[in-house]
This record gives structure tokens, sequence and C-alpha cells, in this order.
């Protein structure tokens, strides 16, 4: 019975493989304009998204505006178990990152303000039935909102500086897997769900945007780590029989996850009026995420057992899932680096077309792999356009293409770790992400 595999699995809260363009479970699809261009925005004043990329950026778009976006993340997850066997893959999953932003100020002014709403975090795997990982996971829905609230200035026409309050508006998570335990032959496999909706939590960033000459722009920012927090979280039982129900009997649960902080710099050069070329840095402090700690508490009766004329009646220990009140499960990720370019040329006064790439670093080590994050060194190609009518309205449209390298570990890595609760295999990973938006500027 491997209650360890069950326990140390929980890693999967609040996490997924849909991440695209960007390492571990973090999402970098925040700008439909940025997205075309390989998610380059530090240096950049394309649209009122500045104030995601560059919160120091937004008071040197002189438009004012409004703006939604919308993605859909189509990844094609694989693994090949390091015991033999078939090829498994992951059931048809769409994730649809979203993007809201506002700015407004003076049309001459120094000032911006900006209000805006994206989607950093989310993901929806369903693992195909009986595969190898099933008592690590076989199930996760993950849906995180992020709101921010920003006011940029314009310090000199050439220097402006920013800062947002960043906001965990609304987070859930529902997440699944086999237990390994049966008393008896022919029995159903035991199946757990945690469900649980995140606390609101706060963080920030800034930035400084710096643009010397109509030729050249540089920017840097900074936004902080925000812990998402779970606390009573539902835990949900099926197929649990009775010999082994007194170490089942938690009912709910709660737990932390550190969302990372990120540093970053770019540079943009405009050989032209038409050309704008830009290449940017992402250092992600993954680093601070050691371990996912998880406590579980009260009691749903499988441990009770009824008084008989020779024994007592008995009430079960509350708050054990497995057998343990706790759990802790090894993550001990390292921080991670992303490089990225892009361009955009206006061929028409409507006509805006891009491209761009990246290379992203992986934060996950070798031999801490685990099924709802097979985090790998990936590389990314993007493109996308942008068509203007009356210089007011417009629509962008973007597509990116995410090849994740391939991720193995075996069996002595996992020993040597104490991460035996992961499988031991090779995990391959592709995403696919059009992507489509629409502005407004006034």
């Amino acid at each position: 019975m491997t209650v360890k595999r069950l326990l140390l699995a929980g890693g999967a809260l609040l996490v997924g493989t849909s991440a695209a363009s960007a390492s571990g479970f973090q999402v970098n699809l925040n700008g439909q304009k940025n997205n075309g261009m390989g998610g380059v925005g530090v240096a950049l004043t394309l649209d009122q998204a500045a104030m995601f990329y560059n919160p120091g950026a937004l008071a040197m778009v002189r438009e004012n505006g409004v703006q939604v976006g919308v993605n859909a993340a189509i990844a094609r997850n694989a693994f090949v178990p390091e015991s033999g066997g078939g090829q498994s893959s992951l059931r048809n999953t769409l994730v649809t990152p979203a993007n809201f932003y506002a700015g407004f100020g003076p049309k001459e002014g120094k000032w911006k303000i900006g209000i805006g709403a994206y989607t950093p975090f989310g993901s929806e795997l369903h693992y195909a039935n009986n595969w190898e990982g099933r008592y690590s996971l076989t199930d996760i829905n993950l849906r995180a909102i992020f709101a921010q609230v920003t006011a940029s200035y314009a310090i000199t026409p050439q220097l402006s500086v920013g800062a947002g309050l960043v906001m965990l508006a609304y987070g859930d998570v529902d997440l699944q897997r086999d237990v390994p335990l049966s008393a008896q032959s022919g029995a159903p496999t035991p199946h757990v769900t945690l469900n649980g909706k995140a606390k609101q939590s706060f963080g920030y960033n800034a930035g400084i945007y710096f643009k010397p000459s109509d030729q050249l722009a540089v920017g840097v920012s900074y936004r902080s780590q925000v812990d998402a927090k779970i606390e009573g979280g539902d835990v949900r039982l099926r197929d649990v029989v009775y010999s082994t129900g007194g170490n089942f009997t938690a009912t709910q649960f709660s737990a932390t996850l550190p969302l990372p902080a990120t540093a970053s710099a770019g540079i943009a050069v405009m050989p032209s009026e038409k050309l704008t070329i830009s290449a940017e840095a992402n250092l992600v402090f993954w680093n601070t995420y050691r371990t996912l700690d998880f406590t579980f508490s009260g009691n749903n009766g499988y441990g009770d057992r009824a008084a008989t004329p020779t024994t007592p009646a008995v009430t079960g220990t509350p708050g054990l899932l497995g057998g343990s009140s706790s759990s802790s499960a090894k993550r001990y990720y390292q921080d991670a680096l992303c490089f990225r370019l892009g361009a955009q040329y206006k061929v028409t006064d409507g006509l805006t077309v891009r491209a761009g790439g990246f290379f992203d670093q992986a934060a996950v080590k070798d031999g801490y792999v685990t099924p709802e994050t097979p985090d790998a060194d990936r590389i990314g190609l993007t493109a996308g356009a942008s068509y203007e009518f009356g210089k007011r309205f417009g629509i962008d449209a973007s597509f990116l293409f995410e090849d994740f390298l391939k991720r193995s570990q075996t069996q002595a890595d996992l020993l040597n770790n104490g991460t035996t609760d992961r499988v031991a295999g090779t995990y391959k990973t592709t995403i696919a992400v059009p992507g489509v938006g629409l502005y407004v500027k006034f």
C-alpha cells in the first residue's frame, strides 16, 4: 500500500502543464500583440497591456483605450514509462487564458492610470484511463484570475515610472487521483478528489521605462510573489473499502502554494518608423518553492465503528488521509531564465505583422518531475498581426507553438531524491495557442 504516493503527489495543487510561454506552471499569454512577438513587452509601449509587462511604460502609451483578448491553449502530452509498455496520452483539453485592460489619462499629460484582469495560472488536464501515473494524478482543473490597478507617471518626456497593486482575485482547483489501496481482490480502486478555493491575496509590480531617442528604448520591471492559500478545501473520497476507512477520515484540507516573483529587463530598437525589434530576459525566482505542505481535518465517519455485544462504539481519528494528518511534498525548484526576441513591422496604415521566439529554461530539477508539471527546457515560435479600422478600432491575432524537449527520469533518480511518489519514464509535451483580441482607442 503506497500511502506516501497519495500524500506526496499533492503538489498538483494549483499547477498544470498548459504553462504556455513560461517555465514551471507560469503562463505568459497576457497581451495579444506581445504574444505574437515572442512574449516581449518590458521595453515596449504597444497598448494598454504595458501595465502587466512594465507599469512604468504605461504613461508612454499615448492613446487611452480598452482591450480584451482570449487564447486557446491546446496541449499534447505523452508519457512512456521506464518499465516498458505503450505510450500514454492526455485526453483532449482546451484551456482559455484571457486578458482585459483599460488605460486612461490626459492626452498630453504626464500620468496614466489603468485597470487589468488576466489569467497567469490555469490548466485543465485529463490523463488516459488506467495510465501508469494514475496514483499520482488522473485529472486537474485549475482556474486563477488576477486583477491589477496601475498608476504610471512620466518624469520627463524620455523617462517614466509606474507601479501596480496586484490581487489574486479568484482561484480554485479540482485535483483527482486513484489510491493504490485495496482490501480484497476485485474491489474497486479508491479515488480521491481535492477541491478548494484560494483566498484573496495581494502583491505588486513596478517598472521603469527609458526612451533616450526615437530609435532606442529600455525597460526593467519586477513582479512580486503572491501566495495562493487554500483553507477548508473539500476532500471527497470514492470506493474506500470498510476495512481501511479509518485511514481516510478527512473532509477538508489546507495548503499554500507560492506563485513566484519575476524580474525582467529588455531593450527595443526602432531602425525605422515601421520596424521595431525587441529582446528581453526574464528571471523567475522559483527557488522559493521548496516543499508543498498539506494539513487535513474533519471527520467523515469512515473510521467509526458501532458497538457490539463485546466491544464499545469507536469514533474514528479525525483528519486522516492515508493514515496521516499532514504531508510534505518535495519540489526543490530552481530559478529559471527565459530569453525572448520579437519584432513587428507596419505594412500599411492599418496592417501590422509580428513574429518572435523564446527559449525557456526548466524550473523543475531532474528527478523531481511530476505528472501535473512535466516541466522541461522549451523553445517557442510565435506570429501575429493586427488590423486597425479608422485609427480607433482594431483586431489582434496571435499564434504560439511551444515544443518541450523530452524529459526523462529513472527509478534510480527517484530513489536518490526521495521522490518515489512520482513516475519513472519520459515525458514529451507540445502546446499550440491561437489567440484573438479586440481593442478600441479614444
